[in-house]
């Protein structure tokens, strides 16, 4: 029953207790305040005086974010409502860029609040589009701050993905939740669980890919930086031309990595607890390899016949380039917007198709595409035969309506939001290619989108502020599956 407004003040525990969400976010922004120790430390090695930034960044987030707990750490419980952890997940990612930009403007950049703001949320969202250039010349402090911020995002979104999604029954998450790990009413405790789990895994995948690209010849500095962005999927790179810097033998290790990454972590902790037949039987690991290898060999196919390449550079280029932008990491190694209108019109769809559930991958994801085309089969089947009746299985497990109408529901805002965004950035001044693809590329945490401006061989630095701003609502909105964002503009979430 809903109770009113004066029956909510009368009994207080009906109210909406935003304690729980202030101290959770108060706990992760002086976590995030700490970690600007590292770039710290890394500016004082090179012995250049742009220390002093991330000490005062740390020190003010770090306060910051210690006097929010400890202002709500009065009100802490053992687990969340469904409405504060809806707030709750949005609030971390509205929070952490805030605090995330201090360093980009105050630092060498010099950066407007817009830009610094766009920066580290295309950061923690592991978007990896950027407003800066001249990256050869940065401090390495921030150059390692933009690979931090995409590796806690990326570990951060396994979290979100395959504990809070579930709970919230967002997006068609929730046929995850059995086989993940029941969080019904613990979500705070089981997150912690969760994370402890695969932090080992994620550190281990990130470890291993530094040392490949050290093997290869990257100096240690370039090795770790593109080893958090790679295994986050992020796409930040220490140079203008992104990863063409490295061209050759490390483009094969990114590729690896980036699959790698885009796989279900909670298969990952399966396997290190003995058992790795679920990984070979889960149908979108294979969907999604499968579909990679099929786009590539048609491109790198392609780029014989269009280009007087070789087969090696090819398949390598083609390899490379639609693994990043399918997995929504946004390196680029080749100016692809070169390669033709019909190559370049199939980018703009493969960075709708993502990786796994439960991955540091972001866009639509490979098992909404499997629950569509399976829906589209029943609803066929039941024109063919009216009286017949048709079960939609996923993972031989029957799916609930309830789970194909969040799948529909998802594509369908995720189609209106796609369309309203790129009208809005139209309605800036953006010419239509521009505004398409950086919705799409926005809503996707892709990186890179389509044209000379923000394409491959450019950046977003040259946009409007209106444009950042909504291209960062994009982030956010994209980041957290939609739904979970726009629930909360319902007036019937502030009422129950």
């Amino acid at each position: 029953m809903r109770l009113t407004p004066a029956e909510r003040r009368a009994n207080p525990a009906h109210m909406l207790d935003l304690r729980p969400v202030g101290y959770v976010i108060g706990l992760l922004v002086a976590v995030l305040g700490a970690a600007m120790v590292l770039p710290m430390m890394i500016d004082i090695a090179e012995g250049r005086a742009h220390w002093p930034v991330f000490l005062q960044s740390a020190l003010f987030t770090v306060l910051a974010g210690g006097l929010i707990a400890v202002a709500c750490s009065n009100g802490v419980k053992e687990g969340l409502t469904i409405q504060q952890t809806f707030i709750l997940t949005t609030g971390v990612w509205v929070a952490l860029p805030l605090f995330g930009a201090i360093p980009f403007v105050l630092g060498a950049t010099e950066a407007r609040f817009v830009d610094a703001f766009f920066e580290a949320m295309s950061g923690l969202t592991t978007t990896g589009s950027t407003v800066f250039t001249g990256l050869e010349t940065l401090p390495k402090g921030l150059l390692l701050w933009r690979g931090i911020l995409q590796w806690l995002g990326g570990i951060g979104i396994i979290v979100v993905a395959m504990v809070f999604l579930p709970e919230l029954r967002v997006g068609g998450m929730q046929i995850f939740k059995s086989e993940a790990f029941d969080t019904m009413g613990k979500i705070l405790p089981r997150a912690t669980q969760i994370a402890s789990q695969i932090s080992s895994i994620y550190l281990g995948l990130t470890m291993a890919c530094a040392l490949c690209y050290l093997a290869l010849g990257l100096d240690a500095f370039d090795a770790t930086v593109h080893a958090l962005t790679t295994v986050s999927t992020g796409g930040f790179a220490n140079y203008d031309a992104s990863f063409g810097t490295f061209s050759g033998p490390p483009e094969y290790v990114a590729s690896l990595f980036m699959i790698l990454a885009a796989l279900p972590f909670v298969r990952y902790v399966q396997m290190i607890n003995g058992h790795t037949e679920p990984l070979w039987r889960d149908s979108q690991v294979r969907v999604f390899l499968i579909t990679l290898m099929i786009i590539v060999l048609a491109i790198a196919i392609a780029l014989t016949q269009i280009f007087p390449k070789d087969a090696e550079t090819a398949f390598r280029e083609a390899l490379f380039n639609v693994t990043s932008i399918m997995t929504g990491t946004g390196y680029s190694s080749a100016d692809y917007m070169q390669w033709g209108p019909l190559l370049i019109s199939l980018f703009f769809f493969i960075g709708l198709i993502g990786g796994c559930a439960g991955s540091t991958t972001c866009s639509i994801k490979i098992f909404r595409y499997q629950l569509l085309f399976a829906s589209i089969r029943l609803q066929l089947r039941k024109i063919r035969s009216p009286n017949g009746v048709f079960i939609v299985r996923y993972e031989k497990r029957a799916v609930d309506e309830e789970v194909l109408s969040s799948v529909m529901s998802f594509f369908m805002f995720f189609v209106l939001t796609l369309g309203l965004l790129a009208v809005a950035l139209s309605l800036t001044g953006l010419d239509f290619i521009t505004s398409l693809s950086g919705a799409a590329t926005a809503l996707s945490n892709v990186g890179p989108g389509l044209g000379d401006e923000i394409g491959p061989a450019g950046n977003f630095a040259g946009l409007n502020d209106t444009a950042k701003w909504l291209l960062s609502l994009g982030m956010l909105l994209g980041r957290l599956e939609l739904l979970a964002v726009y629930a909360m503009l319902t007036l019937s979430f502030w009422r129950d």
